[in-house]
């Protein structure tokens, strides 16, 4: 599953996935040691770095966390949903089966479960706590393992607009023994990423309050129910907080849910995420103590003014979140590959990084695949011997000329039609994407294409409703290869925004994620990357540096690259004794 994250890169909007010189987090996360205070081991100890044992966090008090994104819906699992931000919101009320840790690898949440087992290659039993529940006391059981499943199932829910199917569409049926706390889910074969389903990118929605806004039986009322939960603030918690107050496009107060079966019971009395849209003022409610914690993407004024604010940690890292250019190809001038070619071969991509992460993060490299990050085993560079991204404007102008444009240079046109002005959107107060966009048309503008920069306050709906031609952002995602592939091209997901299709490349996804192979399944995801680059339709960037900053009095808080964000442990977040 991937997220978008909009400002600081998932869509995450997306499942997934958009989401700042950089710290590694250990060997694993790659980075140099540009690391501070609290962080300053996080570079070899990413997974503890900044830890303050329980008896030296106080009891009480409130951590206010810049986020970058308001949060216009609530179902994570939805397209417009899956949104970097709602996703770390969500993880303190929602539960799951399978996190991921700032190490990049994933970790069995053992409040909500005792194991999660792949007993044939077709069968998983999850076994959940007796204790685990709902905060209104209803017990989390096998319902709601099955409410995840129809609604993220097409053949159940074909309404159901959601971020990615992959893996759903083979489960055949969820079972619960032992009063619903057994949960055998049976496949139709085997599913490579099974650790993904019900995972923290696919967390669990209380079926007992679905059965309340649809039945649950039938498709539309599996629809209604799951259009509900994006539309409604959840009054309800399966996780360490609950809500208290939402105010729209201001900050979400979540206070400790008193229901809580987990072994860390939260010392916070409030934990706020604040909605500052435009990054460059976080830093200064940073130092004015208007909130504690900031998660920007680092820009180059970012990351100076948070190295020169007194009693502020930082650390940036290198994981599973990458930028890229995405091609609409809904628009009928770019349905031409040729046209798609020439742009993003004239794309400078180091041009690129040297004016915007490079002059703060020397270890960001062009990245040269799609489905697999450097971190990670099968990464291998497809993408130099297309040519695209090179900055090579005699090629494409080459491109373009053989594919018979006139114009080439001045203003193209095809069939004694001008090609249209086209539009690259980015997200609202993020200066390193205007700037990316900008550089976009000074390339487009040396072909003979008009290109015109424009933002969008909601990059979840953007891309939903296609409003764009072409835009920028980031994925973040969690270390299922096989699930991230499906969820962003396969034909017939909804996180594919551009609309691109490929039937020999859905075919080899699918069977990559049937796989018991796991060097066979690799393999097909690297034909894969073979088969959708050339085709010019997404253009990977660079591996994006994540940056977090935090007042030294804050506890147990430190940056994760991935899909799970900081608040993949909410329940330890607290203030160190004495502060």
């Amino acid at each position: 599953m991937r997220r978008m994250r909009a400002t600081a890169a998932v869509a995450v909007a997306g499942a997934a996935a958009l989401l700042l010189s950089a710290c590694g987090g250990g060997g694993d996360s790659g980075g140099s040691n540009l690391a501070s205070g609290n962080f300053a081991d996080c570079p070899t100890n990413i997974n503890t770095c900044n830890s303050v044992p329980a008896d030296q966090v106080q009891q009480g008090g409130q951590i206010t966390f810049a986020i970058e994104k308001n949060i216009p819906n609530w179902n994570v699992t939805s397209s417009e949903g899956n949104v970097f931000e709602t996703g770390m919101a969500t993880k303190a009320f929602l539960p799951y089966v399978w996190g991921t840790t700032p190490d990049l690898k994933m970790a069995l949440n053992t409040d909500l479960v005792t194991s999660a087992d792949q007993t044939s290659p077709t069968t998983m039993v999850y076994k959940a706590k007796p204790e685990a529940t709902w905060d209104d006391g209803t017990p989390i059981t096998a319902a709601d393992f099955a409410y995840s499943w129809k609604t993220q199932n097409p053949k159940t829910c074909p309404d159901c607009e959601t971020a990615g199917n992959g893996g759903w569409d083979l489960v055949t049926n969820v079972t619960g023994a032992d009063n619903g706390k057994t949960v055998t889910v049976t496949l139709s074969k085997p599913y490579t990423d099974w650790r993904s389903l019900f995972s923290s990118s696919q967390p669990l929605y209380p079926a007992h309050i679905a059965a309340k806004h649809g039945d649950l039986n039938s498709p539309a009322g599996l629809a209604s129910s799951f259009d509900w939960f994006g539309k409604t603030v959840p009054t309800y918690s399966g996780g360490p907080y609950k809500i208290a107050k939402w105010q729209d496009n201001q900050a979400l107060t979540l206070v400790p849910n008193p229901k809580w079966y987990g072994a860390t019971k939260p010392k916070l009395d409030r934990l706020i995420m604040r909605v500052i849209t435009d990054a460059t003022q976080e830093p200064i409610a940073l130092q004015n103590n208007e909130v504690q914690v900031i998660y920007p993407q680092p820009q180059v004024d970012i990351v100076s003014q948070v190295q020169q604010i007194p009693n502020v940690s930082q650390t940036q890292q290198l994981g599973l979140q990458w930028e890229h250019f995405d091609m609409n190809l809904r628009n009928p001038v770019l349905k031409d590959k040729a046209l798609r070619q020439a742009l993003f071969t004239a794309v400078n991509r180091q041009e690129i990084i040297d004016k915007t992460v490079g002059q703060f993060n020397p270890d960001v490299k062009p990245l040269n695949s799609m489905m697999f990050l450097p971190q990670q085993e099968g990464y291998q560079d497809n993408l130099t011997k297309t040519g695209l991204g090179g900055g090579d404007i005699a090629k494409a102008k080459q491109i373009l000329t053989d594919a018979g444009y006139t114009g080439v240079g001045t203003q193209l046109a095809k069939g004694g039609k001008a090609i249209p002005t086209l539009r690259i959107r980015y997200t609202v107060g993020n200066a390193i994407r205007q700037n990316e966009c900008e550089l976009f048309a000074q390339y487009a503008k040396q072909l003979g294409v008009n290109v015109t920069v424009e933002p969008t306050d909601d990059l979840g709906t953007t891309l939903t409703s296609g409003d764009y031609d072409l835009i920028v952002f980031a994925w973040v995602q969690t270390p299922f290869p096989f699930n991230n592939a499906q969820q962003t091209f396969l034909s017939t997901s909804g996180s594919n925004y551009g609309k691109y299709t490929n039937p020999k490349a859905d075919q080899l996804m699918n069977e990559a994620a049937s796989s018991t192979d796991a060097a066979g399944a690799t393999a097909k995801l690297n034909q894969v990357d073979n088969l959708i680059l050339p085709d010019a339709y997404v253009l990977p960037l660079y591996q994006k540096p994540t940056l977090i900053a935090a007042q030294n009095t804050v506890a147990n808080v430190r940056g994760n690259a991935t899909l799970d964000g900081p608040m993949y442990n909410p329940a330890e977040w607290g203030l160190r004794a004495g502060s």
